[in-house]
């Protein structure tokens, strides 16, 4: 049996679902595969919790629900407390410790970096993870929209790190792209929607309802996060956009990238608190959406907000597309990509697909991890 020793590092929504899915398909994986994924360590934002032994021990199943169990109702790991079979690490420990524990079992046996947070903090200690021999793979976005140097760095070992769900959730985005990249054939624009929020926005003010109307009902589904400005920025596909773009060897930054937010700068955050932007300042855009709309119909087009990669161009916003294509025709909270190259410069390759929800983000992850099997002992 091959054992991968795996850390995980952020046990929030997709943390945990990628927790029950490692526990769920453990004799999947050693009879179709013989791997067994050994969990040495889990951490949130404030606490470390790590088997007492890990070059021989592991969290057991038992232990990785009460976990689980735990992050769901709200609390720190700190609250499990030490026993014989782990050790718990707070605070200004937690860092130092990943790192013993990376060039611990990075050199013996190695060990996956798993970064399921959505923090910047990571950045440093998955640097450092690199350079002891570690494999990493992330939801993560920031590390790979970080500095140039933070990339290069992530990056310098292609074979080591895996980060498909850092933009298309389960979706083969990243895999296809490397295939093409791969084969020599040169992409020379991409186009897509890749955000579920974004895309079920604007695919119901197509239909003639309010923004504000189809923010409120998308909040109230759980579609978007706690303050929806989080994802009516554009912000969330600006990162995605730059993970493509860098793919392609576009040596850019975020802010470099134009971002069309969906709201203007003195309804932001910091002017305005969530229940005052929901209940009257985000009702003074519907007629603006309404007329953008109006005006894409006549031409027979729609409006999509998506990423668009095309030469120097990185920009990301609402575009007028044809009905008839595969953008034009996205309803829901589906993402689709269109990749044009030259073996698909008529007719784009189309990737589409549930884009995001914890389950199907950590299930990416988890084939992710097992795709790096063999850099293993």
């Amino acid at each position: 049996m091959k054992l991968i020793p795996l850390l995980l590092m952020g046990c929030g929504g997709v943390g945990r679902q990628l927790l029950q899915h490692i526990i769920s398909c453990r004799s999947l994986h050693a009879k179709q595969q013989g791997v067994h994924l050994r969990v040495v360590g889990v951490s949130d934002s404030k606490s470390l919790v790590v088997a007492s032994d890990v070059l021989t021990r592991e969290l057991d199943d038992k232990f990785l629900s009460e976990i689980c169990r735990v992050k769901l109702s709200g609390s720190s790991l700190s609250t499990l407390g030490e026993n014989d079979e782990c050790l718990v690490y707070s605070d200004l420990e937690l860092k130092r410790k990943v790192i013993d524990i990376a060039a611990l079992v990075g050199k013996s046996t190695g060990l996956a970096l798993v970064d399921c947070s959505a923090s910047s903090d990571t950045i440093g200690v998955l640097n450092q993870a690199v350079d002891l021999g570690c494999c990493v793979v992330l939801a993560n976005k920031k590390p790979l929209t970080s500095s140039l140097e933070d990339y290069d760095k992530l990056v310098s070992f292609p074979r080591r790190i895996r980060h498909e769900s850092t933009v298309g959730a389960g979706l083969p985005v990243i895999a296809s792209l490397n295939r093409i990249i791969s084969s020599g054939d040169p992409v020379h624009r991409i186009v897509g929607s890749l955000s579920g929020t974004l895309g079920y926005v604007m695919s119901e003010v197509e239909d003639g309802k309010p923004l504000s109307e189809v923010v409120k009902t998308a909040k109230s589904l759980g579609f978007t996060e706690p303050d929806p400005r989080d994802d009516l920025s554009g912000m969330d596909v600006a990162r995605k956009a730059l993970i493509l773009a860098r793919l392609l060897g576009r040596r850019i930054n975020l802010d470099s990238l134009k971002i069309e937010s969906l709201y203007p700068d003195e309804m932001g955050p910091s002017n305005m608190s969530v229940e005052e932007f929901l209940s009257s300042g985000i009702v003074s855009l519907d007629n603006n959406i309404q007329e953008r709309v109006e005006k894409a119909s006549l031409k027979g087009n729609v409006l999509r907000y998506v990423c668009v990669i095309e030469g120097s161009r990185c920009e990301v916003g609402i575009q007028e597309l044809p009905k008839n294509s595969a953008l034009g025709r996205l309803r829901g909270s589906d993402n689709v990509l269109e990749i044009y190259s030259r073996c698909y410069k008529e007719q784009p390759l189309v990737i589409q697909g549930a884009g995001a929800g914890n389950d199907t983000t950590a299930a990416g992850v988890l084939v992710d991890i097992l795709d790096i099997q063999d850099l293993f002992p």
